[in-house]
């Protein structure tokens, strides 16, 4: 079951998209990538194949739409580090939610700030993945990050696998780095999603499961 969420922080409040599966075993937090929102397609699609395995999902706005028109703003890591955080300890703090593990899934730019925010909350949360993301640009914050993390790049996005494997080398976690057969950067080739969303399914179920509550 799907539910609008308008997601209350200090200064702003941001749109989400909320899905709970009955007796959920972990909720994953999507940051999706620059130009992109809580509606993005791909990121649709990869949380409906986690809720039919019986994880919890949060799409949202990292940026009010005003924010948005702002080019510079949607490479602001700081900044949506600041709000996945804190939409992170937002959702904490939901009756439903208490004790339920967190993972972070996370696009384009919005890979770097999953990986950073992963870095700075620790423990807290116990899994990420990477779609097509820019790992690099969270570079100085890789070596802080506690949570077992799959990095998963097309393998005709050739820039960006090269930047992936940079920053694959500087995570000290459990890591992987999935490349999947004949894709591009927005994985738009026949079944190349699917691939993306079977990974990503089994990555969590294996790491927000084992945590989870009972």
């Amino acid at each position: 079951m799907e539910q609008n969420m308008r997601i209350k922080l200090e200064s702003v409040t941001l749109d989400g998209v909320l899905g709970l599966p009955e007796q959920a075993k972990g909720m994953v937090i999507f940051a999706h990538g620059s130009g992109s929102s809580r509606l993005s397609p791909r990121n649709t699609y990869v949380a409906r194949v986690l809720q039919q395995a019986g994880i919890g999902t949060l799409l949202f706005d990292l940026l009010t739409s005003v924010e948005d028109r702002d080019y510079a703003q949607r490479f602001d890591i700081e900044l949506l580090v600041k709000r996945l955080v804190g939409a992170t300890k937002w959702l904490s703090k939901l009756p439903e939610l208490q004790g339920m593990t967190v993972g972070y899934f996370g696009a384009s730019t919005g890979a770097a700030a999953a990986l950073q925010g992963a870095a700075e909350l620790g423990e807290a949360v116990k899994a990420v993945v990477s779609r097509g993301g820019r790992p690099d640009l969270a570079m100085p914050y890789l070596g802080k990050v506690v949570a077992p993390t799959l990095l998963i790049v097309g393998e005709l996005d050739q820039e960006v696998l090269q930047l992936n494997r940079q920053a694959f080398a500087q995570l000290s976690v459990e890591k992987e780095l999935a490349v999947v057969p004949g894709a591009t950067h927005l994985f738009e080739e026949p079944g190349t999603l699917e691939e993306v969303a079977r990974l990503a399914k089994e990555w969590f179920i294996r790491h927000l499961r084992q945590h989870g509550r009972n």
